[in-house]
């Protein structure tokens, strides 16, 4: 074989790596595709909630929609203003963040620095069934027990039969394995260095945890907060079942609020009739809860941009 032949069969790829070229390009190509699948699921989407929103501006104006305290769409003479919709989902998720922010942080502060990894094995499995409950049993566990049993009868609280309060320490309890879970999973991922350095200096355990774990894990840790308040804001069966429908524009617990999930999971149920003013309302509610989550995930993103550390 000449020089030149053998030059030319070594630029050659062989069959193998030809084929292996191939099957690169094609997982690619579906990687590609489940990405424009999300992508274009978020379109459809802003564009199902957009259209009708935009005949409803047109019926109602923006101002007295984002300005009114007045909210009862459905009866006569109606008004159209969310913000007892807006009040009612802040308070609820206000109290829930109350309880899922310091317990599921400090829930992951113990598994990932106190606790015996056998210990670790038995309880985060058990901490993150909770995650698999379904949010109408949380809803009734509310409406049964805690209203009754905890706020009525143990605590001595005048509340209302559906009230926020009931509602936001139930959500509380079902966004805690969201916050510790991914919280305990930052922390972990901290070298172990920092540690060993801050244990060669004289450091508590305690000191370790909050002065090095917890700064080095912050980008999770606010990113595990954030989550959880995007969940918050969009849960619906808990409010709905034990927060009650009652639209009052105030920021009392102990009464009955109306949250925007649980406006339009009451008004969708087909009693409505489809393409009334009445009807659109769920599709501007809804386009407003959407903006809210938006926003949210934004400054969730510029602060874990912001306080976010490389190890290398």
């Amino acid at each position: 074989m000449a020089a030149g032949d053998i030059v030319h069969a070594q630029a050659r790829p062989s069959l193998g790596v030809r084929r292996r070229r191939i099957g690169e390009d094609i997982i690619k190509a579906i990687l590609g595709l489940a990405a424009l699948v999300s992508v274009l699921t978020t379109v459809g989407i802003v564009i199902a909630l957009i259209l009708p929103a935009l005949d409803f501006f047109r019926a109602v104006s923006p101002v007295d929609f984002f300005t009114g305290k007045d909210w009862a769409p459905l009866f006569q003479p109606a008004h159209f203003g969310v913000l007892p919709l807006l009040a009612g989902t802040l308070v609820v998720t206000f109290i829930a963040l109350l309880v899922c922010v310091p317990c599921g942080l400090g829930a992951a502060i113990y598994l990932s620095e106190y606790a015996h990894p056998r210990v670790r094995s038995i309880l985060k499995p058990i901490l993150e069934v909770l995650v698999g409950i379904p949010t109408v049993v949380f809803g009734y566990f509310a409406l049964t027990l805690i209203t009754p049993t905890v706020l009525r009868g143990y605590l001595g609280l005048s509340t209302d039969v559906f009230n926020a309060l009931a509602a936001g320490l139930v959500m509380g309890v079902m966004l805690l394995p969201i916050v510790a879970s991914l919280s305990e999973d930052a922390m972990t991922a901290v070298p172990n260095d920092l540690r060993a350095g801050a244990y060669a200096l004289g450091a508590t355990k305690l000191e370790v945890s909050t002065r090095i774990v917890v700064p080095g894990a912050i980008s999770g840790i606010v990113a595990s907060f954030v989550l959880a308040i995007s969940r918050g804001i969009g849960e619906t069966m808990i409010v709905l079942i034990a927060g009650g429908t009652q639209p009052n524009f105030t920021f009392d617990p102990r009464v009955s609020l109306e949250t925007m999930t649980a406006f339009i999971g009451a008004t969708a149920n087909g009693d409505v009739p489809t393409g009334s003013i009445e009807y659109k309302t769920i599709f501007a509610v809804g386009l407003t809860l959407f903006v809210l989550t938006l926003a949210m995930n934004l400054i969730a993103i510029r602060l874990v941009r912001k306080y976010r550390e490389v190890y290398e």
